[in-house]
């Protein structure tokens, strides 16, 4: 996978990934890594995950609510979670190859663009 720039990753769409396909190494996605801010890896380096603090519960489902729209124009949809009612967080992987592929790191990017209302 080449690293790309988050410009560069906005302007893509998700590919339909059915397996067959290697998942991207510890070292690849710690690379792309550098380029999304806040994204970090979990799982053993298997899935990316991004944490928020928003304004409060309604500002939480409002931007999942703009999350989805996205995922699902892109067909790649992620784990979304809500703890409390400020904490918010969204993780993602290739369920199909079990790691990461390079929709992860689109989506991430694509996500990133997405307003959030954060706790002042």
């Amino acid at each position: 996978m080449d690293i790309q720039t988050t410009e560069q990753l906005t302007q893509k769409k998700c590919k339909p990934c059915e397996g067959g396909v290697d998942p991207c190494t510890l070292n690849e996605a710690t690379d792309q890594l550098v380029n999304l801010n806040g994204w970090y890896l979990t799982h053993d380096g298997q899935r990316i995950r991004k944490d928020w603090t928003v304004k409060n519960f309604m500002a939480g489902m409002n931007f999942f609510n703009k999350v989805a729209e996205i995922a699902e124009e892109d067909g790649h949809h992620p784990d979304l979670h809500i703890a409390g009612y400020r904490n918010v967080s969204i993780e993602l992987w290739t369920h199909a190859i079990g790691g990461l592929s390079e929709n992860d790191f689109i989506l991430a990017a694509k996500i990133d663009a997405v307003p959030v209302e954060l706790k002042s």
